[in-house]
C-alpha cells in the first residue's frame, strides 16, 4: 500500500480533529487543553485497537492510539482518527419515526415502541414465535446481543436468531469446529513477532487491518529472513511486502493447498510424531463423517500434485512447490478472512489450512498459528462467543443439543423446552422467508442489510416493498441507511463512545468500552431499547412475565450473568470482572480466576489454564505439550475435502468473475466512513478493476462507465484497468449506495451447506462499456 495515502489520511484526520473540538480551535489546542483522556477500544475492525479517547466539554474531540495497550500498542489505521467527526455527524438520528402514508415520520418514544410491541405480539400470537426474527450485528456490544438472544430464543421461543456475522465469519467457525472441536483461534498477535513464514490466504490485510498489516512488515523489516506466501487471485495491496504470491483462478485454490500439502509429505516435511498423537483423519461417504488413517490420507492426495493443481488452478506447479518448502520451513502463521470465508466451500477451505499446519506441527507454537482475522468489532466475542445465530447457543452450546439447551433455560429463567430444538432460518433462508411473508416481524440492529446482503434485489423488496400483508420492520441505528428507509419503524440508537460494554476481537481478547457521551437528541443505547421491548411484550404475555424485567436492569447486570454462562466452558471467563476490565487493556479468554492474567495460546500445556484445572485438566501432559480438548478422542482433525470449484463459475454468457471487497479509507457499507468527508473525497465513487488484457479486448479505458450484470442485476461503475485482478477476474469494493453503482444487485446468494456463508466473492458476470 502506498505509504503518502495513509500519511495524507493521517494529516486530515489531525485537521478533522480540530474541526470537531470548536471551530477555531487550534491543533495544539485540540490536543491538550480542557481534555479528558479515557482508555477505550476502536470502532471498526476485529483488530480491537486500544484507543484513547479525548472529550472537552461533553464532545469527542480527539482520538489516539493506546501505547499501553498489550498488543496493538499505540498503532492506529487512518479510519479510526476520523471516529471523532464520524460519531458528530450532522445526520445522525436523534428521534424515533414510524411510516405513515408511504413516509418516515417523526413520533414519540412511547407510541413508536408500542408499535414495535403490539406488532411483534400479533405475529406471535397468530402464527407463532418463529413468524418474528432478529437480525443483529458484529457491532453491536456483547451485552446487547447477548440480550437479545435471551429475549428471542428463551423468552419469545425462535431461534430465529441471526446477524451479519453469518456473512463474514461463519466459515471460519465452522473450519475450527470441524477440526479442534470448538471455535475461535487458538494463538494470539505476539504471534506475529515470533513467526518466520506469513502465510496470507484472501486477506488484503493492508486495506482490512492495517495495523496488524504493519506488525508483520515490522517483523519482516527486522528479521530479514522472515517470508510472505500469499494465495490470492487479485494483487492486493499486501504485494508489496509479498515473497511469493500464488494467484489461482477464483474458486480453485482447494486444489493448491491439497497440493502444497502433497509436496510435504512426499519431501518428509511433516512432524510424524505430532500426528500420530495429537491428530486423526476423516472423510465423508455418503453423507457421513467417517474416520480414515494416514495412509488414506496420503493416498486421497496422490490425485492432487502440483502440475495436476496448476492445470486446474492456473498457479505455476514451481509456485505450489516453492510455497510448499517455505511452509515447511516454520514456524507458520497463517492468517485469512473474506477471501476464504466467503464461498460455497470456504469451511473446506477453512479445513484445508487447518491440515497444513495439524501435518507439519505448526501450531501451539510460538509464531506457529492458524488465525482468522475478523472484518467486526465483535463479530468474535460479541456473537459467535454469545451464541447468537441461529444454530447455537452462549459459550460453545448448541440448539439441537437437549442438555445445552436445558442448561440455558436453567440459567435464564426461560420455561421448560421453551428454546426450540431445531435450528432456526440462517440468515439467506430468513430473508427468503421474510420475502414469502412468513416471517412476519423482524428487529434489525446496527447493520444494514439493505445494502450488504448478496442478491440484494430481491431483499430489499422483502423488506420494504408494499403489499397487503407486508411483514414489520424495525431498525435500530445512528444513521440512515439504505436499510432505515426500507423500516416500518426507526429507532435513533446512541453510538460507540455513548454507551457501555464489551467488544471482544479476534485474539479473544475482551475489552471494556466506556460512556463518555451522551448520545444526541432523544437517541438511547440498543440495551435500553431492547430492555424496553422485552418489558412490553412481557405485559403482552408473549415472553413470560419477570423473564428479563425485574432480573436484568443494565449492561453491568448482563456482563455477570454472562460471566455465569462460560463458567465451566471452553470460553470460561469468570475472572473478567467489570472492575477488571474496566482497569486492564483487555483479557483473553479463558480467564477462569479473577488472578488469571488470560490465555495467549489454547490447547498448550502451560498456557491454557484449562489443561489445570476442570472438565479438561490433563495432568500427565508435559509442558507446552498440545491437547485439543474440544474435539473428539482430542485429537484435531485432518480432512480429505474434494477441492469442488464455485457455485456459479463463468460460463460463455457470462465469461468474466467477479469479487467484492474493500479499499483502506472506508468499511462495510460505508455508514460510518461515509460521514467524514476526507475519507468520501479519498474514494466518493465505485469503481471495479478490470486488467489491461480485458479492457483492451472489451474497448475498455480507466474512466470509462461499464455495465456489470449478472444472472441477477447489473451495476454501471467506474473503469480502473490495472493488473490487480488476473485475467479474466473483475474486482468490485461494496461501500457505495449510490443506486448505479450497487455491486451488491449483482452478487450471488448462494451459500455454503455447512456455514451457510453466501458466495460473495464469486459469481460469473459479462461486461460492456456503458
Amino acid at each position: 500500500m502506498n505509504t503518502s495515502r495513509r500519511e495524507f489520511l493521517k494529516a486530515n484526520a489531525m485537521a478533522a480533529v480540530a474541526a470537531v473540538a470548536a471551530p477555531g480551535m487550534s491543533l495544539a489546542a485540540a490536543a491538550s487543553g480542557g481534555i479528558v483522556w479515557s482508555k477505550s477500544v476502536c470502532r471498526f475492525c476485529g483488530t480491537g485497537c486500544g484507543v484513547l479517547l479525548g472529550v472537552r466539554d461533553g464532545r469527542l474531540v480527539a482520538l489516539r492510539g493506546d501505547p499501553e495497550h498489550p498488543t496493538t500498542k499505540g498503532l492506529v489505521c487512518a479510519k479510526a482518527l476520523f471516529l471523532p467527526k464520524i460519531v458528530h455527524a450532522k445526520d445522525r438520528l436523534t428521534h424515533p419515526q414510524i411510516r405513515k402514508n408511504g413516509r418516515l415520520q417523526r413520533a414519540t418514544w412511547d407510541e413508536a415502541m408500542k408499535l414495535v410491541a403490539d406488532k411483534f405480539a400479533d405475529a406471535i400470537k397468530a402464527h407463532g414465535p418463529n413468524s418474528v426474527a432478529y437480525y443483529g450485528s458484529g457491532q453491536a456490544l456483547s451485552e446487547e446481543s447477548y440480550l437479545a438472544n435471551r429475549l428471542f430464543k428463551g423468552g419469545i421461543g425462535t431461534n430465529n436468531v441471526e446477524g451479519n456475522p453469518r456473512l463474514c465469519m461463519a466459515s471460519a467457525v465452522g473450519g475450527y469446529v470441524t477440526t479442534y472441536g470448538k471455535d475461535e483461534p487458538m494463538g494470539c498477535y505476539e504471534d506475529i513477532d515470533h513467526a518466520r513464514v506469513f502465510f496470507l490466504l484472501g486477506s488484503n490485510t493492508a486495506e482490512c487491518h492495517p495495523v496488524l498489516f504493519d506488525q508483520i512488515l515490522e517483523n519482516k523489516q527486522r528479521r530479514r529472513d522472515v517470508k510472505v506466501i500469499v494465495l490470492d487471485p487479485r494483487r492486493s495491496p499486501v504485494g508489496a511486502i509479498t515473497d511469493l504470491h500464488l494467484n489461482p483462478i477464483p474458486g480453485q485454490d482447494l486444489i493448491v493447498l491439497h497440493a502444497m500439502a502433497h509436496c510435504l509429505i512426499r519431501d518428509g516435511k511433516i512432524d510424524r510424531a505430532f500426528i500420530d498423537g495429537k491428530v486423526q483423519f476423516k472423510a465423508v461417504k455418503d453423507g457421513n463423517p467417517v474416520s480414515v488413517g494416514f495412509d488414506d490420507y496420503v493416498e486421497f492426495l496422490k490425485a492432487y500434485p502440483p502440475a495436476k493443481a496448476a492445470e486446474v488452478s492456473g498457479v505455476p506447479a514451481a509456485a505450489i512447490e516453492q510455497a510448499a518448502a517455505l511452509f515447511a520451513e516454520g514456524p507458520v502463521m497463517s492468517f485469512w478472512t473474506m477471501g476464504l470465508n466467503q464461498r460455497t466451500r470456504g469451511v473446506w477451505a477453512n479445513n484445508l489450512v487447518h491440515n497444513l499446519h495439524l501435518i507439519t506441527g505448526n501450531i501451539g507454537k510460538p509464531g506457529a498459528t492458524p488465525f482468522s482475522l475478523t472484518g467486526q468489532p465483535n463479530a468474535c466475542g460479541g456473537v459467535r462467543d454469545t451464541g447468537s445465530l441461529c444454530h447455537i447457543l452462549p459459550y460453545g452450546r448448541v440448539v439441537d443439543n437437549a442438555g445445552h439447551r436445558q442448561q440455558m433455560e436453567t440459567l435464564w429463567g426461560s420455561r421448560p423446552g421453551a428454546i426450540p430444538d431445531k435450528p432456526g432460518l440462517n440468515t439467506i433462508e430468513l430473508f427468503r422467508a421474510l420475502g414469502r411473508d412468513e416471517v412476519k416481524a423482524m428487529l434489525i440492529l446496527t447493520t444494514n442489510p439493505g445494502h450488504s446482503l448478496p442478491n440484494v434485489s430481491p431483499h430489499r423488496d422483502a423488506m420494504g416493498k408494499e403489499r397487503p400483508g407486508k411483514p414489520f420492520i424495525c431498525v435500530l441505528d445512528a444513521y440512515p441507511t439504505r436499510t432505515t428507509e426500507l423500516a416500518d419503524v426507526v429507532l435513533p440508537a446512541a453510538m460507540w463512545t455513548e454507551k457501555s460494554g464489551v467488544f471482544g476481537m479476534s485474539e479473544r481478547r475482551y475489552q471494556y468500552q466506556p460512556k463518555l457521551r451522551e448520545a444526541p437528541g432523544e437517541a438511547r443505547s440498543d440495551l435500553n431499547i431492547l430492555l424496553a421491548l422485552a418489558a412490553e411484550l412481557e405485559q403482552r404475555e408473549v415472553v413470560p412475565a419477570g423473564y428479563i424485567a425485574g432480573k436484568l436492569k443494565d449492561d453491568d447486570d448482563i456482563w455477570n450473568e454472562m460471566r455465569e454462562a462460560s463458567r465451566g466452558t471452553a470460553y470460561d471467563f469468570t475472572g473478567m470482572t467489570r472492575e477488571r476490565l474496566k482497569r486492564e487493556r483487555g483479557i483473553r479468554w479463558p480467564a477462569p480466576t479473577e488472578t488469571h492474567p488470560g490465555t495467549a495460546r489454547r490447547f498448550v500445556k502451560g498456557e491454557d489454564p484449562l489443561l489445570d484445572a476442570g472438565a479438561y485438566a490433563n495432568p500427565a501432559l508435559a509442558p507446552g505439550e498440545v491437547e485439543f480438548y474440544g474435539a473428539p478422542d482430542k485429537r484435531a482433525v485432518v480432512w480429505l475435502r474434494p477441492p469442488l470449484g464455485p457455485a456459479e463459475p463463468p460460463d460463455a454468457e457470462y465469461p468474466f468473475i467477479l469479487s467484492t471487497g474493500r479499499v483502506l479509507e472506508h468499511w462495510h457499507t460505508g455508514t460510518m466512513t461515509m460521514r467524514a468527508e476526507e475519507l468520501r473525497r479519498a474514494y466518493p465513487k465505485p469503481f471495479v478493476e478490470i486488467h489491461p488484457t480485458d479492457a483492451d479486448r472489451l474497448g475498455i479505458r480507466t474512466g470509462d462507465a461499464v455495465r456489470i450484470t449478472s444472472r441477477r442485476g447489473e451495476a454501471i461503475i467506474t473503469a480502473r484497468v490495472v493488473d490487480a485482478p488476473r485475467p479474466g477476474m473483475v474486482f468490485a469494493p461494496f461501500h457505495w449506495e449510490d443506486e448505479a453503482g450497487f455491486i451488491n444487485r449483482v452478487t450471488i446468494d448462494a451459500y455454503d451447506p455447512g456455514s451457510k456463508q453466501p458466495e460473495f466473492k464469486i459469481c460469473a458476470v459479462r461486461l460492456a462499456k456503458a
